[in-house]
């Protein structure tokens, strides 16, 4: 049995929502935001695409479930914002710490890759931070390619 997928339930979705916003802003502000911009940022994206606590049309919210059954992770894809023909993004996967190094994330990338086509997608983007090298390595093992590369220098004497 291969690791799987199972829609959030309505119960699940509001710990979901909150548990995504604090490692978010952290990681803009690993990658440069000022704090202030990366919770701003956060929060007014997580209101977009979770209206009310709840997925926008088109957002899925999934566990990963591996071959024992045990959820040890979570995947959350949608279409491109601003919309793009045949475009969904990979907003979030995550596998808990105490089940990574297994093979789970690669296998969540491309369950995820399976529900985007499964709802009409032609292509699957996503964004990853500079500072997370891990990530990176596993996104261009998978195929993955660098569209477009942010940079920023600090004026601000050292």
């Amino acid at each position: 049995m291969a690791p799987s997928l199972r829609p959030l339930g309505d119960d699940e979705v509001p710990a979901f929502v909150t548990g995504q916003l604090e490692p978010y802003v952290k990681e803009r502000i690993a990658a440069g935001d000022h704090p202030d911009d990366a919770r701003r940022i956060a929060e007014e994206q997580t209101g977009t695409l979770f209206p009310g606590g709840r997925p926008a049309p088109g957002q899925l919210v999934f566990r990963v479930i591996d071959d024992d059954g045990t959820a040890v992770g979570s995947l959350w894809i949608g279409p491109h914002t601003p919309p793009r023909h045949g475009g969904f993004w990979v907003w979030n996967v995550e596998i808990d710490e105490a089940h990574r190094g297994r093979g789970l994330g690669r296998a969540a990338m491309l369950l995820a890759e399976e529900a985007a086509r499964a709802h009409g997608a032609t292509e699957l983007g996503l964004n990853v931070f500079g500072p997370n090298a891990v990530a990176r390595h596993l996104y261009e093992s998978l195929g993955y390619r660098t569209t477009a590369v942010n940079m920023r220098k600090s004026l601000l004497p050292d």
